[in-house]
């Protein structure tokens, strides 16, 4: 395992990987490395024959009241983790690093980045696009691997890998879960054990809205009414929204149109942990 801490030193590998013929791969992270992260990895050593995981928390995607102190840092785990998953490389570079006094430039997306979690934690997304656009110009991949649980922000990205020509092919896998059909995130570990149990009702009320589109059901808004229901039913949550959008361009849907792949998300608190998930469904 290749652990490189220096942008130059890692474009520097990069450079001399593509000259020896090699293809790369990115699974961008901000560490705290779990299943879903595994899963990434797995699909990009599938499709590469160098990965790099970058383990990076990025300061510039945290509003001030959110956890950026206490978000879990455990560089020796997240590499030893990379390792096994099939990373041959690990980008773990500091603060200092990536935002050198006198930094000034950040990448800002249009109407996709507004919605949703762009509402809720303003400057977020321009603190992901931006980092996400260095981590790209550092380590030079072919191909860069995300996952569907962080829906909006696979939107946000893919318009920005388009939009500024990057030239890199762009691979979102599907949402990996718990048993019990919590998507797994880094976050699930501050919930008390009452509030672990009643979570996994978010992948329920999900599902709850893909039974109702089966059946026939086309509002958007009886659809996002039927999931909060199902949330108040099953949980002491505080939903903060949900939402029924067209999953590309996250416009909101008053009716679903036969043909239209839709997205169904969810942000919720339990207690101070806040929750996303979200499904994909086909009209």
């Amino acid at each position: 395992m290749n652990i490189i801490r220096e942008p130059r030193l890692m474009q520097r590998e990069s450079d001399g990987l593509r000259a020896a013929g090699k293809r790369i791969a990115l699974v961008p992270t901000m560490g705290a490395l779990h299943a879903g992260h595994e899963a990434l990895i797995r699909e990009a050593a599938a499709r590469a024959d160098a990965v790099v995981v970058s383990v990076f928390v990025n300061p510039a995607q945290f509003g001030p009241a959110e956890d950026l102190s206490r978000y879990p840092r455990d560089l020796e785990r997240d590499t030893a983790v990379a390792a096994a998953a099939g990373a041959s490389h690990v980008f773990a570079p500091g603060v200092q690093a990536m935002y050198p006094v006198g930094y000034q430039t950040y990448v800002t997306v249009g109407d996709v980045a507004l919605p949703l979690e762009g509402a809720a934690r303003p400057g977020h997304f321009r603190g992901v696009a931006t980092v996400v656009a260095k981590l790209l110009n550092i380590t030079r991949p072919h191909v860069s691997v995300f996952g569907q649980k962080d829906a909006q922000q696979v939107v946000v990205l893919r318009r920005m890998v388009a939009d500024l020509d990057f030239g890199v092919e762009f691979v979102v896998v599907p949402t990996v879960r718990e048993e019990d059909g919590l998507a797994l995130s880094s976050r699930n570990a501050y919930l008390s054990p009452a509030e672990r149990a009643q979570a996994p009702v978010l992948y329920r009320a999900l599902r709850h809205a893909g039974d109702l589109v089966r059946g026939g059901e086309r509002r958007g808004a009886a659809l996002a009414d039927a999931v909060a229901g199902e949330i108040a039913r099953g949980s002491t949550a505080a939903v903060e929204y949900v939402a029924v959008t067209d999953a590309a361009t996250l416009e909101p849907l008053a009716t679903l149109a036969g043909g239209r792949r839709v997205l169904v998300s969810i942000a919720a608190r339990f207690g101070s942990t806040r929750l996303i998930d979200n499904i994909l469904l086909d009209v």
